[in-house]
């Protein structure tokens, strides 16, 4: 797969080496019956009058035959000619020719065909500048041979240097999106959904405004749509519903759109209503019913978390807003918090599901009615301790007052006992005196 940029080396004149590999080609022809005109007789007299593009040209035409030579063979019988095409000025007129024949079968070796076809690949990506657009077409053709060998293992270690590649390529959002979209079908046939749905969402951001209502953005859209909502793990729809493309299903494909925002911000009960409304559209799409009903029951218990005054739930209300037996009402807490959309615990004893963190799937006007309640509660009690810390306080200094006027009465009300007290104090010192003579 593409790494640092490599340096092929080669020995030989270029007459020479071209001469060599005409009869190598010449000889496979001979091999699989084909007796047409000599590409080695033909280019001789070309090279001899120095006209090296000409000779290149008849050599890339005739070169798809190295799809047949021996597997030992194969990748120093290309490495040859992608050493002779680097020294073409039009360097961009033979390399997708070439790339072409090796995204087609290796015909001598059906199951290392993929291999050789990929160190071939790599090899001219690696030796071409980094900033040379020409590597987005042989990146292009690797993809295709990574889809033929269902190898995307291949291709995932070089995904994080995409971004890179597309800036220093400076390619437009058309190739753009011919680039994800190859990457999101490899991703996907691999079972990737994390992966097929992120470069379809990528695809989708390269269409423009005034191509938002085009065909290929709509069934672009609608397929996203669908790879969002059957996604198991995929509960955040505002990645789609900000997308101008997205946006123009409303018009186009209302029943779309409207489910879409369903899941974006409604609950169970909106859920069915569409259901029963529109019934059998949703089997129509081919849209799995059970995944659905999942991720719809999670999504509602998350708005039900998020939306709670008390943060916490009965059991009886997660019951009756999943439309579930209440002795399933644990499974789906579980459930919930597994999924990361909400934290908390579950109390047995008081059958209340105690809500620690929660997050709302989106935040509008009435969401921001919820935040000033709540922030008005926690003013509320904020207020209420500041109250009882004022009146601890004003105790505690009047009590402190009140000891030390009972400190000062019994001072002034006991003078002789000190005077006393300080005769006595007088004596001891005295008394020591003595004692030590």
């Amino acid at each position: 797969m593409p790494g640092s940029t490599n340096t092929l080396l080669i020995e030989g004149s270029f007459e020479e080496l071209s001469d060599e590999l005409a009869h190598y080609v010449d000889e496979i022809r001979r091999r699989q019956g084909d007796d047409t005109a000599s590409i080695q007789a033909d280019i001789t007299p070309i090279l001899e009058q120095g006209q090296k593009d000409e000779a290149l040209k008849k050599l890339v035409t005739g070169s798809a035959v190295l799809n047949a030579a021996p597997e030992k063979e194969f990748i120093a019988a290309y490495n040859l000619l992608v050493h002779l095409v680097r020294q073409s000025p039009n360097l961009d007129k033979f390399l997708p020719k070439i790339c072409q024949n090796l995204s087609a079968p290796i015909t001598s070796s059906p199951s290392n065909g993929a291999e050789l076809a990929l160190s071939v690949l790599t090899t001219i990506f690696n030796i071409l500048p980094t900033d040379n657009e020409t590597r987005y077409h042989v990146l292009m053709a690797i993809l295709r041979v990574v889809r033929g060998s269902s190898s995307f293992d291949a291709l995932k270690s070089q995904l994080k240097n995409i971004d890179l590649w597309i800036e220093q390529w400076e390619i437009d959002e058309e190739d753009q999106r011919k680039l994800y979209l190859s990457i999101a079908e490899i991703a996907q046939e691999a079972s990737e959904d994390e992966q097929a749905y992120a470069y379809l969402l990528r695809a989708l951001r390269t269409i423009s405004v005034e191509e938002a209502s085009s065909d290929e953005a709509r069934m672009l859209s609608i397929r996203a749509l669908k790879a969002a909502l059957l996604h198991p793990s995929h509960f955040d729809f505002q990645d789609l519903t900000a997308l101008d493309s997205i946006q123009a299903l409303r018009k186009s494909d209302a029943l779309h759109f409207e489910l879409l925002e369903i899941f974006n911000a409604e609950l169970l009960d909106d859920y069915n209503d569409f259901a029963d409304e529109h019934d059998g559209w949703i089997e129509e799409q081919i849209l799995d019913t059970l995944v659905l009903y999942r991720k719809m029951r999670l999504l509602t218990l998350a708005s039900l978390a998020a939306s709670s005054q008390s943060r916490s739930l009965p059991y009886q209300q997660i019951s009756r807003a999943l439309q579930i037996p209440s002795e399933d009402v644990e499974m789906w807490v579980i459930d919930v918090v597994r999924a990361g959309l909400v934290e908390g615990k579950l109390s047995q004893l008081n059958q209340t599901f105690l809500i620690h963190r929660s997050t709302y799937r989106v935040f509008g006007e009435k969401q921001w009615t919820e935040v000033q309640g709540r922030l008005d509660t926690w003013r509320s009690s904020l207020e209420g301790v500041l109250s009882v810390v004022r009146q601890e306080r004003e105790k505690v200094i009047r009590e402190k007052e009140r000891e030390l006027k009972e400190l000062e009465s019994r001072m002034n009300g006991g003078g002789n006992v000190t005077g006393m007290g300080a005769a006595g104090a007088r004596r001891t010192p005295r008394d020591i005196d003595i004692g030590a003579d």
